[in-house]
């Protein structure tokens, strides 16, 4: 459960930066560490669906940025 709360207060820090107008940079920063945190949980507790749910994200972090 820990991996759960981790990406959900990920996701809560994301939001606050959204709204207080943070930089792309440090949002960019923040998607990837949510990526991180969600393949940990995955891998734990997750099937095949949010496996590969993570790595279609880690593909699009992956992409330059326009």
């Amino acid at each position: 459960m820990d991996e759960a709360r981790a990406v959900l207060a990920r996701l809560d820090r994301i939001e606050e930066l959204e709204c207080e107008g943070a930089p792309p940079g440090v949002l960019l920063e923040e998607l990837r560490g949510l990526v991180q945190e969600a393949e940990v949980w995955a891998r734990l507790e997750g099937d095949e669906r949010a496996r590969t749910a993570v790595e279609r994200c880690e593909a699009a972090l992956a992409q330059p940025v326009a």
